[in-house]
């Protein structure tokens, strides 16, 4: 059998494919966002939001219908205009802009002082320094206002597993079927950066094609986290969850699980 052709492509440029992928969990996300509000927001009222790295907007687009003031930036020139047009078909509006989680910086006419904060699943690690990953905190803490809350989302990796990683999942939007197949493969110790490579088998219009992009993370375990963390006080640890997003579920800051999420609190003396 002939092996199909494999096109090198970074799938930020095909935010459609992309979001068809990711779009499954976004209610239940935005659900806990909402209710974690309300748990530890101090006071808890308040709709301003901002989102790094929004990607497609699919919880830009979420948040927005719950009546949240959306605000979000994203690096990728395909996703913020992805994102743009989902928003002004549902004749919602967002302040959506392109941007680095690193050096991210408020347009003009955009105040700051937001309720919360979110940048979920991973996309932290993009920042593959600590400097820059420390810097993207500090910024997300000067945009807070006292009492806001910043959600931190991120696969903790385990050193001493030293295998390679694989998933796979299928989702469909109407006639488009995407199957998703990514591999991971063991961090460098000495850099704290693993490879990744993901697959996009994509069936649109009849036609079925395959797209790949490979990319690094940064890694982190517990104690590297909260090693960063404490370079930043002013973002004060609040509470700890997985990606089940169960509010009633709290877990403990540490390796006993892959995939955490944080609740982190913008002090009052920040």
């Amino acid at each position: 059998m002939r092996r199909m052709p494999t096109e090198q492509r970074d799938w930020y440029d095909t935010p459609l494919y992309y979001d068809i992928v990711f779009d499954d969990g976004t209610r239940q996300e935005a659900d806990f966002l909402e209710a974690a509000f309300a748990k530890h927001a101090r006071p808890a009222r308040g709709r301003r939001l901002l989102e790094p790295a929004c990607g497609s907007g699919r919880l830009a687009l979420e948040m927005a219908l719950r009546g949240w003031n959306v605000n979000g930036f994203d690096g990728n020139a395909h996703m913020i205009a992805f994102a743009k047009e989902r928003l002004a078909a549902a004749g919602l509006k967002a302040r959506l802009w392109e941007d680095w989680m690193q050096s991210f910086a408020l347009p003009k006419g955009v105040k700051g002082g937001f309720d919360l904060v979110h940048c979920l699943v991973s996309t932290f690690k993009y920042l593959h320094t600590e400097k820059d990953a420390a810097e993207c905190l500090r910024r997300v803490a000067a945009t807070l206002r006292p009492g806001g809350l910043f959600f931190l989302g991120l696969h903790l990796t385990d050193y001493e597993a030293g295998k390679e990683e694989h998933e796979r999942w299928v989702a469909r939007r109407g006639p488009v079927e995407v199957v998703c197949n990514t591999h991971t493969w063991p961090p460098d110790p000495k850099t704290r950066l693993e490879d990744l490579r993901t697959r996009l088998k994509i069936t649109d219009a009849g036609r079925t094609h395959m797209q790949e992009t490979r990319w690094q993370f940064r890694t982190y375990n517990a104690a590297q986290l909260k090693t960063l963390l404490r370079k930043v006080p002013e973002l004060e640890f609040v509470e700890c969850h997985d990606f089940t997003y169960d509010i009633t579920d709290p877990r403990r800051f540490d390796d006993s699980y892959a995939d955490l999420l944080l609740v982190l609190r913008k002090s009052d003396a920040g």
